[in-house]
């Protein structure tokens, strides 16, 4: 029963306007802005990697309607995020929208609180019953402007409660740059060391300086087509790699509950783990079917428009509380003599992305070759830099998990926070 402290309102009424974006399909550009569709509302952030551009004037042309402003809560009307919401917080707005909704809050409190209603079991549940399509979602316009919003009278409750939920989002928020950081550090000093050679010259005339900035010899490698430090090789990836496969799947045995299961949705772009895709597997497996945490996977799966995922790899996090599986989209990549951090590093780089990507076949659903992993030349560094590299970030990943740990607890107090705050289980007031 709805307590007397709250009520349900339009969506039209809540809100200064509730509208969509354009209809039209504009022509693809090679320079413009980007085009931000139903696709591309992933949460909390808009997906602009895989977002095309459009000219300037169709950009202009479609904001003549269909406009973006800051605290506009933008929801995905169709396909497979239908019911996804995003709060454009910035005062400039650099892309343009197509099958999404724009409910207009008109400030950062009624945004942030009608975002958080909508992610709530509440406002979930009201989404739900109002879409339509069987094997496309969708929601229309007409409902989303009389969708109920459960709001309190109040309205320093309201502020009160955004203040809560907003607090722990800006601490995820926080831990997220702190990662981000720490995930560069680590490229920089792959970069340094590996890509421009710069790594401490630990011999006697070297002295711990920069090798080749400080006049370390460099010999031209014929098998490689370039430079590398004296003394270094040449290798092929195969003579120092095992594998290992993931576990073939059917959807009944994906629940809310079960092993911990890394899967595509695991990788971002860049190929970093992402929490938030985590799949629970309640299927059959065999116990060494296992991964430790500090195993390193890469993805030999992609559904990407540009192959972005192909062959990325993250060391796995120590952030479950249960030894996680792997899907039959990722395998398990080890090596005694390169080292997870190090073969993260290069499976992440440009250089090797391109190379990889062509060793990808099939037309909706991309599969990668193993063999063009093993087939690999590069150089060999030394195991003593090898060592040293991959105990540097040992440091860093220790960190990075402490954080992630960190940011699962916060995600947890917040889901647990939000539904009884919603329907006002857990009230707010001078005394809290």
């Amino acid at each position: 029963m709805l307590s007397s402290a709250w009520k349900y309102v339009p969506g039209n009424e809540y809100c200064v306007k509730v509208t969509d974006g354009t209809h039209d399909s504009p022509k693809q550009a090679e320079c413009g802005k980007p085009l931000i569709t139903s696709k591309h509302i992933k949460g909390d952030v808009i997906d602009f990697d895989t977002a095309y551009l459009i000219s300037e004037h169709d950009f202009n042309e479609i904001n003549k309607r269909s406009k973006v402003d800051q605290w506009d809560v933008i929801i995905s009307m169709i396909g497979a995020y239908c019911g996804f919401c995003f709060i454009e917080s910035n005062e400039e707005i650099e892309y343009a929208v197509k099958n999404v909704g724009l409910f207009k809050a008109g400030t950062e409190v009624n945004a942030k609180w009608l975002y958080y209603y909508l992610n709530s079991p509440i406002g979930r549940a009201h989404l739900d019953a109002v879409k339509s399509g069987s094997t496309q979602p969708y929601i229309a316009l007409g409902a989303l402007r009389n969708l109920p919003i459960l709001v309190p009278k109040e309205d320093d409750v309201k502020e009160k409660i955004v203040a809560i939920l907003d607090a722990i989002d800006t601490k995820i928020r926080v831990n997220n740059r702190i990662n981000a950081e720490l995930e560069a550090m680590a490229k920089t000093l792959y970069n340094y060391w590996f890509v421009q050679f710069d790594f401490p010259d630990d011999s006697p005339q070297g002295q711990g300086k920069p090798y080749k900035t400080s006049g370390g010899k460099m010999v031209y490698n014929p098998t490689l087509k370039r430079e590398i430090p004296e003394g270094w090789e040449d290798c092929q990836l195969g003579d120092y790699l095992k594998f290992k496969r993931g576990i073939s799947y059917k959807s009944g045995d994906i629940q809310d509950e079960g092993v911990p299961f890394l899967n595509l949705n695991s990788f971002s772009l860049s190929g970093e783990f992402k929490q938030t895709g985590t799949k629970y597997y309640n299927g059959k497996f065999k116990p060494e079917n296992k991964l430790d945490a500090g195993e390193l996977v890469i993805a030999i799966t992609d559904v990407t428009r540009n192959a972005d995922i192909i062959g990325k790899a993250f060391v796995i996090p120590d952030v479950f509380d249960e030894q996680p599986l792997i899907s039959c989209d990722v395998a398990c990549v080890s090596s005694k003599i390169l080292g997870e951090a190090y073969l993260e590093q290069l499976f992440n780089s440009d250089s090797y992305h391109k190379y990889i990507k062509h060793f990808a076949s099939g037309t909706l659903v991309l599969h990668l070759d193993l063999q063009g992993v093993k087939w690999f030349k590069t150089h060999l560094p030394p195991s003593n830099l090898l060592e040293k590299f991959n105990h540097h970030c040992d440091s860093l990943f220790k960190q990075r998990d402490i954080v992630l740990k960190e940011n699962v607890y916060l995600e947890s107090l917040r889901d647990w926070l939000l539904p009884m705050l919603m329907n006002g289980q857990v009230t707010v007031g001078e005394a809290s």
